[in-house]
């Protein structure tokens, strides 16, 4: 990092009062999850919070949830590079959990089920095998969806603190956080997840309001508005056209992305409704958290525009232009950062340490639910039904315990050494589409189509794994993303939404057809 950079980097406004602030939060949240240990003995505790969370308390803790810091940051990326086009995304996961809500489109014939987790529904619609596949498909699409949250989340930590000057603090930062989700992720599990969620949004939702008001004081309304139309032009208000960086292809991707799948097939989202009290419950929720899923991608974004006209089109952010828009060759600064430097600059002190905290705290809630899906999905959906031997509830608790450790140690190994330079939300559309590409028409069909078969879910599952030519590395090396000898400039043959929505298509035609081949005999009641 060049001396320049170091300079921008420590000028924030974050000082003592902010630190005492983060430390105070921390403590209170680790409190919670030494109190509430006692009650997670079985299973359905650990990982369902018994089934009695009611519809208010839902809506915190799923909004808690999905508004973690890694959203926080890939949103605000968007509005940096893409400014108010961004907000398509917004409208479309608002209108798709909305439609959940109102119709209990998948979720409502889950929580009637009394499942646990999505695969445990493989099972009782299809067979133990497809139960097993699903589980692996799944944890495979989520640990790496979740592989550069660690490293996103400590960017922000680092950027709007200053410490972003300090060559190795980065690193440091990353492991400190690992640490605090795991003692109390393993502690309390979904009990303490669920309770931290909550304190998590009252502090969010007042910060978040609060920083947005101040960056709309400091910079003005009417100029925001002027200088992305003069730095991004009409692609910075239509998504669909051509210079937006979007496209209609993006769009469409976005119906399914962010729309369908984040509320009603993503496994975060859906452990949330099979933990309500009744499907009354989940439907209420759901209609009550459109108005947070909506929120929750347009305030960041917002911020990233924020940052785009600070940096653009103020004095005071002259000495970060040469790092974010280079007259010549590649940013010397990731645009990650963008937002968080911008954000210690405009916020005063106190207000940004209670931003900082519940930053933290986005980030925690948002690991602490991820691990503990994925590792209760091992346990209950692949290693239980694989075993011959009685697996007690007690070896159950301890396994799913052991896995978030694991796999705390390989989300700090990938966030250190993954290469790809794609924007993160399309990395983890990308890595998330491994399993909802085939899941969303299994899920489906499944729910909806009696003639669904066990042959047709195993070829809809396994169609995801096309995905994985979405991955920059993985384009790279099968030729579909190249250099242009000429200008040097990469080039895609096909881009991650065009193989995205190719995947969709394929999972829904061979689930059909496997299934019209190989006709269901297990019926259930749904």
């Amino acid at each position: 990092m060049t001396d320049a950079a170091q300079e921008a980097f420590s000028q924030t406004n974050f000082g003592t009062i902010d630190t005492v602030i983060v430390v105070v939060y921390l403590l209170i949240s680790l409190g919670i999850g030494l109190m509430v240990k006692r009650y997670a003995g079985s299973m359905l505790n650990y990982i369902g919070a018994g089934r009695k969370i009611g519809p208010w308390l839902g809506v915190a803790t799923m909004t808690g949830t999905e508004l973690g810091l890694v959203t926080v940051m890939y949103s605000a990326q968007k509005g940096f590079s893409g400014g108010f086009a961004a907000f398509h995304m917004a409208v479309i996961a608002g209108v798709a959990t909305l439609f959940v809500g109102l119709t209990g489109f998948i979720v409502g014939p889950l929580r009637r089920l009394e499942v646990l987790t999505i695969p445990e529904f493989y099972e009782k619609r299809f067979n133990k095998q497809i139960r097993v596949l699903g589980g692996i498909l799944l944890v495979l699409a989520g640990v790496l969806n979740m592989g550069l949250f660690l490293k996103v989340g400590s960017m922000f930590i680092v950027g709007v603190t200053g410490m972003a000057s300090e060559g190795e603090a980065l690193k440091w930062v990353m492991v400190g956080l690992l640490v605090l989700v795991l003692i109390y992720t393993t502690l309390g599990g979904m009990i303490s997840v669920v309770l931290t969620d909550y304190v998590q949004f009252v502090v969010l939702s007042f910060g978040l309001l609060a920083a947005t008001g101040v960056a709309i004081w400091k910079l003005g309304w009417t100029n925001i508005f002027e200088t992305v139309h003069a730095t991004l032009g009409e692609g910075g208000f239509d998504p669909t056209v051509a210079d937006s960086g979007f496209g209609w292809e993006y769009v469409f991707w976005m119906v399914i992305t962010a729309g369908f799948v984040g509320s009603a097939v993503w496994p975060t989202a859906v452990s949330r409704a099979l933990a309500m009290e009744s499907e009354k419950a989940v439907r209420k929720q759901y209609c009550w958290s459109s108005i947070s899923f909506t929120v929750r991608f347009m305030l960041p974004y917002f911020w990233g525009i924020c940052a785009l006209v600070f940096i653009a089109a103020t004095p005071a952010g002259d000495d970060l232009k040469n790092l974010f828009f280079p007259e010549a060759g590649e940013p010397e600064v990731s645009n990650l950062y963008a937002m968080p430097i911008v954000m210690g600059r405009i916020l005063p002190p106190v207000l940004i340490g209670i931003i900082t905290a519940g930053m933290i705290a986005a980030f925690m809630s948002t690991h602490d639910s991820y691990f503990l899906t994925w590792s209760s999905v091992i346990t209950q959906d692949i290693v239980a039904p694989l075993r011959k031997k009685e697996f007690s509830t007690k070896s159950r608790v301890k396994l799913t315990r052991i896995l978030i450790v694991l796999m705390g140690g390989y989300v700090l190994y990938w966030s250190v050494f993954y290469k790809g330079r794609e924007d993160i939300w399309d990395y983890m559309a990308v890595t998330g589409g491994i399993y909802f590409t085939g899941a969303f028409v299994v899920l489906m069909l499944g729910v909806y189509w009696k003639k669904t078969s066990s042959l047709g879910a195993l070829l809809g599952l396994c169609s995801g794994l096309l995905m994985l030519f979405g991955l920059e590395p993985v384009q790279k090396a099968v030729g579909l993303k190249f250099q242009n000898e000429q200008t040097g400039e990469w080039q895609e043959i096909l881009t991650s939404p065009q193989i995205g929505l190719i995947t969709v298509g394929i999972a829904l035609a061979v689930t059909i057809i496997g299934s019209l081949v190989s006709p269901n005999r297990k019926e259930i009641e749904i």
